[in-house]
């Protein structure tokens, strides 16, 4: 049986290596793909522990957020998710799935006997050669048709090195967000599809305000950063701590600001907004397309409109687009295509005078993407009177975006154009983002 599984397995890793395929097993050039197919190359004699390592260390220099290994009928289709877009990076042997599927559960603290239910777990990993940084490493695994599909979030300090410039704020949104967080009691809400930053927002926000003198507390799931001085409560359905029991046991712990990883039930929601009456900052995210949204989405929670309107400071709503790469960046005349896109969303004066549009015609540092890094492109809605009586008057989400930008909101396709014509992104990718 044994020698069995070892004839086959090899015949797997022969396949890969001399397999010509009509497309590209990787879109772009990753980085540390050396070791991985070094590890390939060795056909039965593998290390699944090695080849595990080099996985996640060639994601981790190429700066992807997750690693995606899906199973098909006759291989295993690896691929990275870089600056939020999906790229195919390796085919392993159908023959090694089981032990990749196994080395990492062993690593998450899974039960590796258990093939036919969804797990979640986490671990850390340091990797060499990169000054022994270490990558926190949130783990989903799901049965399907052809096998365990595994997917890792790599969560590495990134958090640390941001500031609210940092994260895309610019001007009247940017002094926004910084009243609203000296305010010492209310909500700040922000809101955007997954994938869309938030919560890099609001740690951001807690940064500021993490000082001796204040008492903070999160719940979470799950914890994905974390941060010295801050107390982080993680999620856990199988003791029965939820979101509304965690906020519930918080308030007990006398805490001067509180952050709710997300308000998804009518509970969560009713304690937030009470505890934010009762003199707490609290910070928390909201699944909506946009920042007016986010008030007729707490009514239909059942929230009383009278406590939204006295307890919401300000809601950030936002995207993340990927920023043009410095080093390939040259200038572009826009064609008529982008100039008729842009006319369907932007006001008719934002497209008058001359415009320069910029592109990455690609280039080794950003492995001829054109792309390198993200930045946010955001609406910042701040709670004034007016936007107060529409609350009450239970106005919708069309009538408070109304209100806002008379009153001088920015919105979100405004924000971007302007980081177009800055040059740090592509109408392509504005477009992307708005029409997802």
């Amino acid at each position: 049986m044994a020698l069995v599984k070892e004839k086959k397995q090899e015949k797997d890793s022969e396949k890969l290596t001399e397999k010509k395929s009509d497309k590209p097993v990787a879109k772009l050039a990753v980085q540390g793909e050396e070791k991985v197919r070094a590890e390939l190359a060795k056909g039965s004699k593998v290390s699944i522990i090695s080849l595990v390592d080099a996985m996640i260390e060639s994601a981790f220099k190429s700066r992807a957020s997750d690693i995606h290994m899906d199973p098909e009928e006759s291989r295993v289709r690896v691929r990275f998710r870089i600056d939020g877009v999906m790229h195919e990076t390796y085919e392993l042997p159908k023959g090694i799935q089981s032990e990749i599927s196994t080395r990492i559960k062993v690593l998450s603290g899974l039960r590796t006997d258990e093939h036919q239910a969804a797990q979640d777990g986490r671990f850390r990993i340091s990797i060499k050669g990169d000054g022994g940084a270490f990558v926190d490493i949130r783990v989903s695994i799901v049965p399907t048709y052809y096998g365990e599909n595994v997917v890792m979030r790599l969560l590495a300090e990134q958090a640390g090195v941001f500031n609210l410039e940092g994260l895309g704020f610019v001007g009247k949104d940017l002094e926004k967000v910084k009243r609203a967080v000296t305010k010492p009691y209310g909500m700040i809400l922000a809101t955007g599809p997954t994938g869309s930053g938030k919560t890099t927002t609001l740690y951001t926000i807690l940064k500021i305000l993490n000082t001796p003198e204040v008492s903070i507390v999160t719940v979470e799931d799950p914890v994905e950063y974390a941060i010295s001085g801050i107390d982080q409560i993680q999620v856990n359905p199988r003791t029965n701590l939820t979101f509304a029991k965690g906020l519930r046991a918080i308030l007990r712990q006398d805490p001067n600001i509180i952050m709710v990883g997300e308000i998804r039930d009518e509970e969560t929601a009713g304690i937030a907004v009470n505890a934010a009456l009762t003199g707490h900052l609290l910070l928390s995210t909201l699944h909506t397309n946009d920042a007016p949204t986010a008030f007729p989405r707490l009514i239909d929670m059942k929230v009383e409109p009278f406590l939204i309107a006295s307890t919401v400071n300000v809601v950030i709503g936002q995207r993340l687009v990927r920023r043009i790469c410095l080093h390939c960046k040259v200038e572009k005349q826009p064609s008529e295509g982008e100039l008729k896109s842009l006319s369907e969303i932007l006001p008719p004066e934002a497209l008058k005078g001359k415009m320069v549009f910029y592109v990455g015609k690609g280039c080794k540092a950003c492995d001829e993407s054109g792309y390198l890094g993200r930045v946010g492109i955001h609406e910042v809605m701040e709670v004034e009177d007016e936007i107060r009586d529409g609350i009450m008057h239970r106005a919708n989400a069309d009538e408070i975006r109304t209100i806002a930008v008379k009153n001088g909101m920015t919105t979100m396709i405004q924000d971007g154009f302007s980081k177009v014509l800055e040059g740090l992104t592509t109408v392509e990718e504005i477009l992307r983002v708005i029409h997802e």
